[in-house]
């Protein structure tokens, strides 16, 4: 990713940790939260190693082509299941956005944006995945403060179990999202 290398580290850290907290999901006894947090796992550490500072470790062109075809392969299987609920529309969605950028990669000079003609970095596509994240950001941070309240004095839930520790994670991807499409 390009730019300081202080947010990049920070994004880093970020996509690390949810990935990690994702992989402890799928041992939840819930089975809407086992069926998600695998696929997020895999958004979260990927986001990871594609926030690493530029300047720091730049991946050789193999590795980008090679993270759009793992992305490419989580997208089909989030439209097989994007009937089962919105949630897996916003997979499909993130596993797009995480080809688009990896495939903007594979086209971009060792230090320069590939936001140019013929690069796969086009800024239509760009923007409307940025728009679409910052809304999920909006609607999803609006959501999560009553939601959390709300189920709080209801069940008592292992602390993998809870929904809205899901849609935090969800939140926090999309706000590296949000700091990453620009960036690109």
């Amino acid at each position: 990713m390009h730019g300081p290398a202080s947010s990049g580290w920070l994004l880093v850290a970020l996509c690390a940790a949810t990935g990690t907290y994702c992989l402890l999901r799928m041992r939840s006894r819930l089975e809407e939260q086992r069926r998600a947090a695998g696929g997020e796992a895999l958004m979260g550490f990927g986001m990871a190693a594609m926030a690493v500072p530029a300047a720091v470790f730049t991946p050789p062109g193999w590795a980008w082509a090679a993270g759009a075809v793992v992305f490419g392969a989580a997208g089909l299987h989030a439209l097989r299941t994007v009937r089962a609920g919105a949630c897996h529309l916003h997979h499909l969605i993130g596993t797009g956005a995480m080809v688009h950028m990896a495939l903007t990669m594979t086209t971009a000079p060792a230090h320069g944006h590939a936001h140019g003609p013929g690069g796969w970095g086009t800024p239509l596509l760009t923007g409307a995945l940025l728009l679409y994240f910052v809304a999920y950001v909006l609607v999803t941070g609006v959501r999560l403060v009553p939601a959390a309240a709300a189920e709080e004095s209801g069940r008592d839930l292992g602390w993998r179990d809870r929904p809205e520790l899901a849609r935090a994670c969800r939140l926090s991807m999309a706000l590296a999202m949000v700091a990453m499409l620009p960036a690109m």
